[in-house]
Order: C-alpha cells, then sequence, then structure tokens
C-alpha cells in the first residue's frame, strides 16, 4: 500500500463567496454548494479541490482557530498562453477579486500574476513566456 497525492484542501470563512470565486476561475462546483459545509470540484489530472467551512472543521476539531496575519495556503493554475493572464486576471479584477501582483513578466519565463481568494489564500496565474 502507498500513499498519493489526491486533494488539497482549503478552509474558508465564507462558503458561498469562495464557491463564486472558485466558479469565475474555472472550478466546477455542483449546483446547490454555496449552501453546503464541504464540498469537492475535480481538477484535470484526477486531482480535487476541497472546501470546508470554518464551522465544520470546528465539529471535530473543537479548539481550531483561523491563522491570522495572512493567507492560509497558495494555488497556482497553468494557463496557455501569456494573454491568458492577463485576461483572466483582469476578469476576476472586474468581477472584485483582490490581488497581490498585477500580471507581469517573470525573471524565471513566466507571465505571473497572484489574485486573493475570499479568505487571502493566494491564487497564481501563470504561463510560460517562450517555447516549453
Amino acid at each position: 500500500m502507498s500513499a498519493r497525492f489526491d486533494a488539497i484542501g482549503l478552509v474558508v470563512s465564507d462558503m458561498a463567496a469562495s464557491v463564486a470565486f472558485y466558479r469565475r476561475l474555472g472550478f466546477a462546483f455542483p449546483e446547490g454548494a454555496e449552501a453546503q459545509g464541504h464540498v469537492e470540484a475535480g481538477l484535470p489530472g484526477g486531482l480535487r479541490l476541497l472546501l470546508d467551512t470554518e464551522e465544520v472543521v470546528r465539529s471535530f476539531h473543537r479548539d481550531w482557530a483561523p491563522p491570522k496575519g495572512g493567507g492560509r495556503a497558495s494555488l497556482a493554475l497553468r494557463c496557455d498562453r501569456p494573454a491568458e493572464v492577463d485576461t483572466l486576471f483582469a476578469e476576476m479584477a472586474r468581477a472584485g477579486s483582490r490581488f497581490e501582483l498585477e500580471p507581469w513578466d517573470a525573471v524565471w519565463g513566466q507571465r505571473y500574476a497572484v489574485l486573493l481568494d475570499p479568505d487571502g489564500n493566494g491564487v497564481d496565474l501563470f504561463a510560460p513566456l517562450g517555447p516549453v
């Protein structure tokens, strides 16, 4: 028997806001997910993104408290082309998403931007600048 990476889990303070944010990025959460305490969206390659409300986490970890002073995790989403980074960033910003870094050409050869989800977690958007 061996363990294998299967899912990324985030604790969220507002499920409806988080589901709306990640849906705008293309994550397919089931209908009615906004009202649930735990939801999952399948990701390409077979991974899953899991969202749990703070209340759900406290139901099995009574002493749990959200971290203070910054994001809890960071996700990175690869776009096919640099222009897609700019387009997706602009769409998310128009929808009211906060961000940490506007799109820029990173020294490591990627077009890069960093959005913030409703809980302040970083969501990096990137694409190779040249042939891969």
